[in-house]
């Protein structure tokens, strides 16, 4: 490690700075703030603190100016935050966790962004790689930190890293292969504009070189123009048409990363929805540059199941079948979601605001016929009703002002009938009813196995 004897300011106490600080702390001073009083803070983050060298500093409680070394801000912590201004002296230097691993980092990295699909494509490559028996590690934006990683990798490991935006914004080195997905427009909330949040993705193939690659998603023009800025290798792939990476054809998977290649039948694939055939095609296209023998991609492809919160099949009850897509946070994701089903279906949507337009999402259940019943939730829900109502005339059922999880859940058990879909794909974020996406997911889950007694 190159950081020694230094003075450390950590700005946020979560995953991240619990990790930050236990891979600094033994040979710097660390000092940690946090904009939460410190009863808001999750207990079992003090708990995993290996470190005693640490000064605390909480809600309004901040340090006297001091002359730090390093500041290291969490992802969601602008790097324009005001409070981060008042601690950046003459030759402080302000990074990241991401930053500290792209610079300490002997593994190859695989990094994947995109608005939506990071997560299940991050982990199908890590299956397939694991697979094949290569030592691969899963971190980042998908739950575990990059720094408490570190120390276990070597030359021959690969780390896998799920890459969000907020992660990206400040970064100035790339993966050595950079997996670039669907690009829409999100966290509107957190980027000054579309325009911000591009360019903040771009650090994901911005800084490669020759002998990189880069994977990116032919479907959409955003993610195309990523091929511009990148002086690697570059491969796409579609689902839509034939491309010099991994794409759809008659019915099969197709490869031309090392030569024509049928990997399988598209009816072999778990994962339901069209959008995750982009996310596995993206995987597949990773697994083929790293040479991953066919037999254990395949054996990926037939028994991965998805990631909780992602179209997760949750229960069949009177021949209703309940998917909780809580992770589906944009219009976009829904729409995905709405067009994996063919099925009569009962969504529920809303949530809190990411300034999101509604317009296309409205669009999509005014012409889809399958589409019978709306549950509309949160502050969002109005404005989900009225860019439906400006967009034509929506023939089915809205219902509004369910006041929790368990009173949305029996009023749909009342509407279902047997082969209807019912869908929790809510393209809001979850604040106010909800802690966050997992806590409205799990009250999902656990009030669509409440109505077994019903």
């Amino acid at each position: 490690m190159w950081i020694k004897g230094k003075k450390i300011l950590i700005f946020g106490f979560g995953k991240e700075g619990v990790a930050g600080a236990n891979y600094l702390g033994y040979d710097n001073k660390i000092t940690i703030i946090d904009e939460k009083n410190k009863e808001q803070i999750d207990k079992t983050f003090f708990q995993k603190l290996k470190t005693k060298n640490v000064s605390f500093y909480f809600g309004n409680n901040f340090p006297n100016c001091q002359n730090f070394d390093y500041i290291i801000r969490s992802p969601g912590v602008r790097p324009d935050h005001p409070k981060i201004k008042l601690f950046l002296g003459k030759n402080t230097v302000l990074t990241s966790a991401t930053k500290i691993f792209f610079d300490e980092s002997p593994a190859k990295i695989i990094g994947i962004t995109g608005t939506k699909g990071k997560g299940t494509t991050s982990t199908l490559i890590y299956e397939m790689i694991k697979s094949a028996n290569k030592k691969v590690y899963l971190a980042g934006n998908i739950g575990k930190p990059m720094l408490e990683i570190l120390p276990f990798l070597d030359n021959e490991s690969f780390a896998v890293l799920e890459l969000s935006s907020f992660q990206l914004f400040d970064l100035e080195k790339s993966p050595h292969i950079a997996v670039v997905l669907m690009i829409t427009s999100e966290h509107l909330d957190w980027h000054k504009d579309s325009s911000e949040y591009q360019k903040a993705k771009e650090s994901i193939v911005k800084y490669q070189r020759e002998d990189d690659f880069a994977i990116i998603n032919e479907d959409f023009i955003s993610s195309r123009n990523f091929a511009k800025k990148t002086k690697s290798k570059v491969y796409f792939f579609s689902t839509n048409k034939k491309t010099n990476g991994a794409y759809l054809d008659k019915g099969e998977i197709i490869s031309k990363i090392n030569g024509f290649e049928k990997i399988c039948k598209i009816k072999d694939v778990l994962l339901p929805g069209h959008h995750n055939l982009q996310n596995i095609l993206a995987a597949i296209s990773v697994a083929k540059i790293l040479k991953i023998e066919n037999q254990h991609i395949i054996k990926v492809i037939k028994t991965f199941k998805g990631l909780r919160n992602r179209l997760q099949l949750v229960k069949k009850i009177g021949g209703v079948v309940y998917y909780n897509d809580s992770f589906s946070t944009t219009p976009e994701t829904t729409i995905a979601a709405i067009e994996a089903f063919s099925n009569p279906k009962i969504l529920i949507l809303g949530g809190s605001s990411k300034k999101s337009d509604f317009s296309a999402l409205a669009g999509k259940i005014e012409s889809d016929k399958t589409i019978k019943s709306l549950i509309l939730i949160g502050k969002e829900g109005s404005r989900i009703k009225d860019a439906i109502t400006k967009t034509g005339v929506f023939k089915g059922k809205i219902i509004e002002d369910s006041k929790n999880m368990q009173e949305i859940v029996d009023i749909v058990q009342l509407e279902a009938k047997s082969g209807d879909i019912v869908l929790l794909s809510p393209a809001c974020a979850s604040f106010g009813m909800f802690k966050n996406y997992q806590d409205r997911g799990d009250q999902f889950i656990k009030a669509v196995k409440n109505l077994k007694n019903s």
